[in-house]
This record gives structure tokens, sequence and C-alpha cells, in this order.
């Protein structure tokens, strides 16, 4: 049975209102971020994945404003010049991008939003909202083993499994740029440890913006 949305025990207390953050992680792929983060959504009803535009056609099962935003060039690129992308990338003749609005709103409500993206997005979003990032790169237990990895989701030819194990040596190359580096050993493990980091990241100072008026009123009492 799947584990039950619940809300953050961890969190603040709910007389202190916290603004969100921005989770990040990022990893080559194989290393096992995209399980990480879909047990997370599973177990923290606090968290949120970001739903990026895309001008790439949608495929079949997917669901419009759940897996993407579907959209074309032209709104794309007004996007972009407006400023209302806090990443974005150009792949393959498709774009894709993270919206500025529905995020802000996210975090300004006490939500945190999930991001399943590469060292080049995290570097814009460092650049646009540096304060509220928090980043996690994932790392497989060794380069035999994300190749096994590779291999056991049957999924890719030979061929496309040799070029995502060439990516992933510039991936790791930055490691050193994340707030957070866990290595993958086993998934559970590292689960436990990104919801470490969420229930710290949520009791920074800087995060919890009714804090004072909280402190005051203790000390009002004394």
């Amino acid at each position: 049975m799947a584990p039950q949305r619940t809300q953050s025990p961890a969190s603040p207390s709910k007389t202190i209102s916290r603004r969100g953050l921005m989770l990040v992680l990022s990893s080559p792929s194989g290393a096992g971020k995209t399980t990480i983060s879909r047990r997370l959504l599973d177990r923290d009803g606090d968290l949120a994945m970001s739903v990026s535009v895309t001008t790439r056609p949608m495929r079949p099962g997917e669901v419009p404003g759940v897996d993407y935003h579907f959209i074309d060039l032209e709104l794309f690129d007004r996007m972009v010049e407006a400023g209302e992308l806090l990443e974005y990338a150009r792949v393959f003749g498709n774009c894709y991008g993270t919206p500025r609005g529905a995020v802000e709103d996210a975090l300004a409500s006490g939500r945190d939003v999930l991001f399943d993206i590469d060292w080049q997005g995290t570097q814009q979003l460092a650049q646009n909202a540096r304060d509220d990032l928090v980043s996690v790169f994932v790392l497989p237990p060794s380069g035999e083993e994300l190749e096994r990895r590779l291999h056991s989701r049957a999924q890719d030819s030979a061929e496309v499994i040799a070029n995502r194990m060439a990516k992933a040596s510039d991936e790791i190359s930055h490691w050193a740029e994340y707030d957070y580096v866990i290595v993958n050993h086993d998934v559970e493990e590292s689960v436990a440890a990104v919801e470490a980091i969420l229930r710290a990241e949520r009791l920074r100072r800087r995060r919890q913006v009714g804090l004072p008026r909280f402190v005051q009123t203790v000390q009002a009492a004394l």
C-alpha cells in the first residue's frame, strides 16, 4: 500500500508563518533522483512538484497542467523576454522552463516546491532566487553501479546507455556547486537523508517570517 501523504510533523509551529523553499534534486541519469523525488512527494504533504512549461508536443498519457504546461514557441519567447521564467533551456529543438509566478505563489503560502533539473537549471535558479534555493546532488555509489542500474531499467539501447554514461562524468563534475551531496547506496536511506535536509532547512530563521512577531508575544508575556 502506498504511503499516505501527511503534513510534515517537523514543520515549524503553525503559529509561525513560514516561507517555502525550492528543493532541487540533480544527478546523472540512473543515480536515483526520480525515485527519491516520487517517494518524497508521496510522503510529504507540504511538498509539490514544479510543473514546467514546454513547447514540445504532448505525448500519449500526459496531462496538461500536471506533467507540463504545453505552450507554443511565441508564448515561450514572450515569457523569457518578460522575465517570467526562473530557469529555461532549449533541448533538441524544444524549450522548457519554470514559470516564476506559480513558484512564487507557492513559496509565499509556505509550500515547498521540488525541482528535478540539471546543473544548468540549478545555476539559473541560484542566480534568480538564491535565498529560496536548497540544492542536493545525488551521486551513484560507483560508475559500475550506475551502469548496472541503467542496464537493469531495460529502457534504453546499448548506444543510449553509452551516451548517458559519457554525459554522467560532466554532470558529476558540478557536484561541488550544490548545498548537499548524498551517495545513493540505498533509496530509503537517501530519502531519509533528504527528509532530514528538509526538516533543517524549514527551520532556518530567515524562512520563519512569522518568528519576530511570535518572539515578541513570548517576551510580552514574561
